[in-house]
């Protein structure tokens, strides 16, 4: 198993059910409307739908005091495995929240309980057609402007991107091209980064994907990967580490997402934006490239009296993911007018997406949506940009259905048009 659960029985049985996990940091604050971080909680209410009444569940499963029932896979399938509670109660404490969650869903897979019938069905695509949409390899984008057959930068297109949203993936080749790099594309030769199985506890199917998309990587000799996609980025810089035991500067590539390659080539000057952009925007941080986003640092040592750990550990706290690239770029951009929301960064509240909830729950996931686009209307703007194509999904129908005033856009969308 990746994510052992007897290995995080410490960290289920100290948490204290403070309910710090619900809320934004008091410090950070702006008003009890958007003062909640956890959507489950915020939605349904109940304490088992809470990172603590899911650690609850764990140490009973544990302790062989619980049966796996309905109601328990529903509350833990709900959960978007955001990290938001796991950022919040390392903020008092250093319990590895997120690792108890992700190692609940492991086991609820191992023991055949989970995933859900919506989770089987991407599974299977996956399986057969090495994407989360069944669609064949052969029309993967096999083409984009400034696309070389070799090169040092790969350019990891993602499912999402290749089959739905491909203008994303175009927009990031001109970016790319206009930044002077040179990059190569797998086409059918890329499989699915294996996020949909992880998100789900089925890490050793992950691991096949991952394995093919590692020996592809080799076989180009390219050393660094660029995606548009936060999920992929996500799992190509911390869950294939996590999955092979090695932390991920000891990987024999590096990953940027786009919006971090184009803040270093605008460093540089070999990437400028001249096009005036007339639009008022905020700017919706991903999960998977805000606070998940840390690099993943391999630890092996034991627990000792009252919790220490030996050797000395260093705890991923959500405080340096991908934060300010982003931001950089929307105010280089001539017209820009970046207004924040009130939860931003490591405390930025989840648009729903993830951990496969928009495949099973879909009302659940466009309420949660909704809810941030609430706080973005709140903020007077029109356009909520983003990096990642499944907060683009999500976000974008929850806005058609109620928020007809607010429009969704891929950052690299957005640069596209300030280089045109």
């Amino acid at each position: 198993m990746v994510v052992p659960l007897e290995d995080y029985r410490y960290d289920a049985l100290s948490c204290p059910r403070c309910s710090n996990c619900k809320w934004v940091d008091h410090v950070y604050v702006r008003s009890h409307r958007f003062a909640k971080i956890c959507p489950i909680n915020a939605r349904y209410g109940f304490n088992a739908y809470s990172a603590h009444g899911m650690l609850d569940m764990a140490l009973a499963l544990l302790d062989g005091q619980l049966d796996y029932t309905p109601g328990l896979i529903d509350v833990v399938y709900k959960c978007t495995l955001c990290g938001a509670c796991d950022v919040r109660c390392k903020r008092n404490l250093d319990l590895e929240v997120l690792l108890v969650l992700e190692g609940l869903r492991e086991r609820c897979a191992q023991d055949e309980a989970g995933p859900l019938p919506q989770h089987k069905a991407v599974v299977e695509k996956v399986n057969e057609s090495h994407n989360r949409y069944g669609a064949p390899s052969q029309k993967r984008i096999q083409e984009l402007p400034g696309a070389e057959e070799n090169a040092d930068i790969l350019y990891f297109v993602g499912c999402n991107h290749s089959y739905v949203q491909k203008e994303t993936a175009r927009a990031t080749a001109r970016v790319l091209e206009a930044s002077g790099s040179k990059f190569a594309l797998l086409g059918a030769e890329e499989w699915c980064c294996g996020r949909p199985l992880i998100a789900t506890g089925q890490w050793e199917l992950a691991r096949k994907k991952m394995e093919h998309n590692l020996d592809t990587l080799a076989s180009y000799g390219a050393k660094t990967v660029v995606t548009s996609c936060a999920e992929c980025y996500k799992t190509w810089k911390v869950d294939y580490p996590r999955m092979l035991k090695r932390s991920t500067e000891d990987m024999d590539y590096r990953v940027l997402h786009i919006v971090e390659h184009a803040q270093q080539s605008l460093d540089a000057g070999t990437l400028s934006f001249k096009n005036p952009v007339q639009m008022k925007v905020t700017y919706h941080d991903p999960c998977h490239l805000g606070r998940l986003s840390e690099p993943w640092i391999h630890w092996v040592g034991e627990r000792k009296a009252f919790g220490r750990v030996e050797p000395a550990k260093t705890y991923r706290r959500g405080t340096y993911g991908v934060y300010d690239p982003p931001r950089q770029i929307l105010n280089s951009i001539p017209g820009i007018e970046l207004v924040e929301m009130e939860r931003v960064r490591e405390h930025s509240w989840c648009c729903g997406a993830g951990g496969g909830v928009m495949d099973a729950f879909k009302d659940f996931a466009l309420w949660t949506a909704d809810e941030r686009l609430q706080e973005a209307e709140s903020s007077g703007v029109e356009t909520v940009v983003t990096a990642c194509p499944f907060c683009c999904e999500n976000l974008g129908e929850a806005a058609r259905l109620a928020r007809d005033k607010i429009n969704v856009v891929h950052i690299a969308e957005l640069m596209l048009k300030a280089l045109s």
